[in-house]
């Protein structure tokens, strides 16, 4: 996943993974010299949740000696969440599904102007069987063969190559991991999660766990088994520069303004 003399930027949000997945890094890190480590945090704007997270990112990264970055909503779209959710209380999608897809922009955008040559995320197994799971769910199966634990782009538009360290490890390891180090993390949940499809998967997924152990390793395994096959089924994604914001996109216009422009808070 990593060059000897890569920049890395760690999105830490706060979360036991990716405080976790900041230790883990610095302490591989100092053994390259020609390697360094940046973090990076998104506030969305979460009144009464995102405030804690942040103090704790920034004394994890000041431990490390760090640089941290952050970067908000407010500043790059306009908007907090909580004024995106009050404006989605009555609509199909929920606060979540919006700050999914501005919060991977954001990131996008801050590796990039840190001039960092990789993202590094600290989605754990159970993150990626809930994704895989999800996508089935939702109907787009194509983008089970997009989403991998190394995602590549193409550097002259503007992507950042993302790369997901800890993606074979159980929620509850990194959990214990981060307990035994006594590591100092953000464990209040986010008040939206409850909103999401997703957080109803993660239940179905730990009682079947318990019941039958192994079978989220099952799921990502037997996703990279049909992988190669969805990826000649599917033509390969290019990408181009969004319409409206110049962001790298799938389509002619991107993700994050086609959900703003759905808001009716579209600014640019």
């Amino acid at each position: 996943m990593f060059k000897p003399d890569d920049r890395i930027a760690i999105a830490v949000s706060g979360g036991k993974d990716s405080v976790a997945l900041l230790h883990l890094l610095t302490r591989i890190e100092k053994e390259f010299p020609a390697a360094e480590v940046v973090a990076i945090t998104i506030d969305e704007g979460i009144r009464g949740y995102r405030e804690e997270a942040i103090r704790i990112a920034e004394e994890n990264c000041r431990i490390f000696g760090v640089e941290h970055i952050i970067y908000s909503f407010k500043d790059l779209y306009g908007y907090t969440l909580d004024e995106i959710a009050k404006i989605t209380r009555e609509g199909a999608l929920g606060p979540c599904s919006y700050c999914g897809v501005l919060r991977r922009r954001a990131l996008n955008i801050a590796s990039r102007e840190a001039e960092a040559d990789k993202l590094a995320t600290a989605h754990n197994l159970d993150d990626e069987a809930q994704t895989i799971l999800l996508n089935i769910i939702h109907g787009d199966v194509a983008r089970i063969a997009r989403v991998e634990p190394i995602l590549q782009g193409a550097p002259s538009l503007k992507f950042i190559p993302r790369v997901k360290p800890i993606c074979e490890i159980p929620e509850n390891e990194v959990a214990l991991y981060a307990y035994l180090l006594g590591i100092k993390f953000q464990s209040t949940p986010c008040p939206y999660v409850g909103t999401a499809l997703r957080h109803e998967i993660r239940h179905i997924l730990n009682r079947l766990e318990t019941r039958h152990s192994g079978i989220k390793f099952t799921i990502i395994r037997t996703a990279e088994k049909i992988r190669p096959a969805l990826k000649k089924a599917f033509a390969p994604v290019e990408l181009q520069e969004c319409q409206v914001c110049g962001e790298p996109t799938t389509g002619s216009i991107c993700k994050p303004c086609e959900s703003i422009r759905k808001l009716g808070l579209l600014r640019f």
